[in-house]
């Protein structure tokens, strides 16, 4: 099995072709494919490349399959004795992207 290691917004994914992940951003609306050149590991073909930190010539396709908001998580502060409470919410963007090609 095809698979690799990509860094995209701070955070590391294992990818397979085929694969769909979630990212935590918010995409432009004419925003179709996605490009990671950020790649850290490739297993293609029983062999493993591993990049110091990135690998040169290396690189993700995507495509963009959804995008909305998550549910929304509640937010509690709270000091005791103090009359002290606040509450708020909050909503993450994200999108779902379809892993396509692996080059390497």
């Amino acid at each position: 099995m095809d698979f690799a290691i990509i860094q995209t917004y701070g955070k590391q994914y294992t990818v397979a072709e085929g694969d769909v992940i979630k990212l935590s951003v918010r995409m432009e609306e004419n925003s179709k494919t996605m490009n990671f050149d950020e790649v850290l590991l490739v297993h293609k073909d029983g062999k493993t490349v591993v990049g110091k930190p990135f690998i040169s010539n290396a690189s993700v396709a995507g495509e963009v399959v959804d995008q909305g908001r998550d549910r929304k998580i509640i937010i509690f502060k709270y000091k005791p004795k103090k009359r002290y409470r606040v509450t708020r919410g909050h909503r993450q963007d994200f999108a779902r992207v379809k892993i396509g090609k692996i080059t390497a």
